[in-house]
This record gives structure tokens, C-alpha cells and sequence, in this order.
């Protein structure tokens, strides 16, 4: 492995960060990567403050598209910079050192772009590209269902031709962002009497059609970011399908391929502030027994050991950063981090939480130490453990694709979804 920067990422990264230093202020210490953990789904609850989150996000993203920085990886064609996966990573590494709003681009820019590029038309392309790098649309992703999450192909929105229209009836779950969105991407089932994978179709759907109705689900933190949403009797062009009809795995596909690249590409995941500082920095002024908690031999033990696991990770890390400077794509190390890195910090906040008493348990940012991040951090991460694939999927991954184990056995593959079983057999 080669931990270096070659001359051409080095110099990229010597532009990001001038373009960066120009339009953006640095991001202070205590605004590392622990904080991004904990400010991930907290937030007012359909507030003003959010509407203010949105516009200063939109604002951000139409200042990174005139300087050239809206998408690295996008073609030229598109509005892009037509650069390498490397690049954004580079991009990420360095955007993330700096103070800047939210990223709620992620679903469209990094998930719904490269999908209708790939399967759009040319209508769909000029239609929905632009607005979409350029922060004018926001868009959120309708893909699991209640019963529907990790089998994504197990979902029953129905989708119903009804002349040039598809008339959609069901229930989405977990959409991040759906209450502020302009559009959404969807799957849908057409064919219930085809095997699961087979009956699904794709669908591009504007988020104030008539008949959506979107609840917001109040999180563990006190935001809520996810939501709730249901379709009844919405109509939805033809036009506006993405692929053809029971092509929606395939294309589903395309999009959940980008969704693991878009959440690989951010800085934290790849590099800089891995939280210790800001432990030491808390311990510097947090007393234990009368004594500084650095002092304690236990707690210096555990330091030692959140700093071997995080020297594992970064190592595994700088795996993929090889792979990708070489022009190859990543193995399945993803996996590895993003299961090590949710369990590992979840056991760093409880054990903070711990060292602050009966503090610990407060949320109230004038009553605790660094404005309670580390208590939102325990309440965030379980979101992040779920989101972009739960542990029990990561583990799938490994065990398949890393040790080489054999594959879930799958016996409703080739069954005609409405005589796949949903509850309990009968017997007799």
C-alpha cells in the first residue's frame, strides 16, 4: 500500500483546499467527526431551524457548482468535473476540515444522478441533472417498507397502469428528508404474480403530487429526520418511469451501487479527526475520584484500546484509498469499517457517558461537558448502524465475499411473489 498522495492527487488536493480556504471557514476542534455522528439525525422537529438548514445547504451547493466543485466524480457533460472516485474522496477529506452546512445531496446527487444517467432518457437527463447538482431540487429515496428493509426486493407498493398514468397505492418507511423534497425515487411492484426480483418497476415521483401524505417518525435524539410515507391513489406519469417496466431491480441496483460509493466518499470515513482528540480534550477537564480522569490507569487503558481499533480501521482504510489511486474499485473493506466504526463508537460514547456520572444522562447542551455531543453521538449511531445496510447485512457481506462462506439459503428466489408465505404455516 502506498499511503502517499501521487503528484496529480496532490496537487488536486492543493486546489480543493485553496477553493475551500477562499469560500468557507475552518472547522474548529470540537467540530470533528464525533460531532458529525452526533449531529446526523437530531435537528428541530419540522422547525424553522431545518428550513434555515436547507437553504444554507442549497446555498453552499450552488457556490461549490459556479466554482466548478458541484460533483467531482459527474461528467463534464452533466455539470460535473469529470474526475476520479480518488478525487472525491480527496474532495471529502478536505470539505470536511471546513465549516459547512449539512449535506442533504447525498440521495440525488450521489444515488438518483448516476442512476438516471444510466437509465434515463435524454428528457429525464436535461430535466432533472442540473436542478439537482446545482441544489435547486432536493431528492429523498422511497425504497424500504415496513416489511421491506434489508429484502428491499420483498416490497408491496403496487403499481397499477391506468392509460398514461401509473396509479401507486402503498407504504415507504425510514425516508430520510421526504418532508423537505421535492422528489423521490420509488420502487414499486407491478406484477405480483412474478418472482420477487422480477416484478418491480422504477419510478421518478414529485414529492406534492396529490395523495402523498408524509408523518414524520420522532428518533431516539429528539429530530426527525426520517419519515413516514404513504401513497394513496397517486398518479404518476409513464413518463417519468426510469427504465422499463420490471426492469426496477436492475435499476434499483444502479442506485444502491452508488449509495455505498456516496457514503465511502465522505472524509471521515477515509481519513482525519477520528474523535480521540476530543476525548483527550474532555478528560483535560473531567475530574474522577477527585483526580484527572487521564490519571486513572483504567481509563488510559481504554484510551489504548479506541486507539488500536481506530489504527485498525485506518489501516483498512488506506486499503481502499490504494485500491482506488490505482484506478480499481474497492473490495468489500467498506463493510468491515462501517461495522467496526458504528460498534466502536457507540462503546466510545457510553464509556464518556460514564465517566460524567450522572451527567452522563443529560441531554441539555448548557448542563454537560462539549455541549452533550457525545450523548447524541450514543443516541445517533444506531441510525448510522442501519442506514446504507444494517450489521446483520455487513456480516453478510463478510462472510460471503471475505471468508468465502456459503450464501443464505433463499427459498422464495424463483416463487411467484404472491405465493411467497408472509406469516406463520398451518398445519392440519
Amino acid at each position: 500500500m502506498d499511503f502517499n498522495d501521487t503528484p496529480q492527487e496532490a496537487e488536486f488536493r492543493a486546489e480543493a483546499n485553496r477553493w475551500l480556504s477562499q469560500n468557507a471557514k475552518p472547522r474548529s476542534e470540537s467540530g470533528n467527526m464525533m460531532s458529525m455522528f452526533a449531529e446526523s439525525e437530531g435537528g428541530d422537529l419540522r422547525g424553522e431551524a431545518e428550513w434555515k438548514m436547507v437553504r444554507d445547504a442549497q446555498a453552499w451547493q450552488r457556490k461549490k457548482a459556479d466554482g466548478g466543485w458541484g460533483v467531482i466524480t459527474w461528467p463534464k457533460k452533466f455539470g460535473g468535473r469529470g474526475g476520479n472516485i480518488m478525487q472525491s474522496v480527496i474532495w471529502g477529506q478536505e470539505e470536511s476540515k471546513f465549516e459547512t452546512p449539512a449535506n442533504i445531496f447525498m440521495i440525488g446527487i450521489g444515488m438518483a444522478g448516476p442512476t438516471i444517467m444510466t437509465h434515463g432518457t435524454n428528457e429525464q437527463k436535461d430535466r432533472y441533472l442540473e436542478p439537482m447538482l446545482r441544489g435547486e431540487e432536493v431528492w429523498c429515496q422511497l425504497f424500504s417498507e415496513p416489511g421491506a428493509g434489508s429484502d428491499l426486493a420483498g416490497l408491496r407498493t403496487r403499481a397499477v397502469k391506468d392509460g398514461d398514468d401509473w396509479v401507486i397505492n402503498g407504504q415507504k418507511v425510514w425516508t430520510s428528508g421526504a418532508h423537505y423534497s421535492k422528489w423521490g425515487i420509488l420502487v414499486t411492484r407491478h406484477d405480483p404474480t412474478l418472482p420477487k426480483h422480477k416484478g418491480l418497476t422504477y419510478f421518478i415521483v414529485d414529492m406534492e403530487s396529490p395523495g402523498i401524505e408524509v408523518r414524520p417518525i420522532r428518533q431516539i435524539t429528539g429530530g426527525a429526520n426520517f419519515n413516514e410515507v404513504f401513497f394513496n391513489d397517486v398518479r404518476i406519469p409513464d413518463s417519468n418511469r426510469l427504465g422499463a417496466v420490471g426492469q426496477g431491480w436492475a435499476v434499483s441496483i444502479t442506485t444502491l451501487m452508488n449509495e455505498r460509493m456516496s457514503i465511502g466518499g465522505g472524509g471521515g470515513l477515509f481519513g482525519g479527526d477520528n474523535g480521540l482528540g476530543s476525548i483527550i480534550a474532555l478528560m483535560r477537564g473531567l475530574t474522577v475520584d477527585g483526580r484527572p480522569a487521564l490519571e486513572h490507569d483504567a481509563v488510559r487503558q481504554k484510551m489504548a484500546e479506541f486507539a488500536a481499533r481506530f489504527k485498525g480501521l485506518e489501516l483498512t482504510g488506506y486499503r481502499t484509498l490504494s485500491a482506488l489511486s490505482q484506478g480499481a474499485m474497492p473490495g468489500s473493506e467498506s463493510s468491515i469499517m462501517k461495522l467496526a466504526m458504528g460498534l466502536l463508537v457507540q462503546e466510545m460514547a457510553a464509556f464518556i457517558m460514564e465517566l460524567q456520572a450522572a451527567s452522563g444522562v443529560l441531554t441539555d447542551k448548557q448542563e454537560t461537558l462539549m455541549d452533550a455531543m457525545w450523548q447524541q453521538a450514543y443516541l445517533g449511531i444506531p441510525a448510522i448502524r442501519i442506514a446504507g445496510g444494517t450489521d446483520e447485512v455487513q456480516r453478510n457481506i463478510i462472510g460471503e465475499r471475505i471468508l468465502g462462506l456459503p450464501t443464505d439459503i433463499r427459498l422464495d428466489k424463483n416463487v411467484p411473489f404472491n405465493e411467497v408465505p408472509t406469516g406463520p404455516s398451518k398445519k392440519g
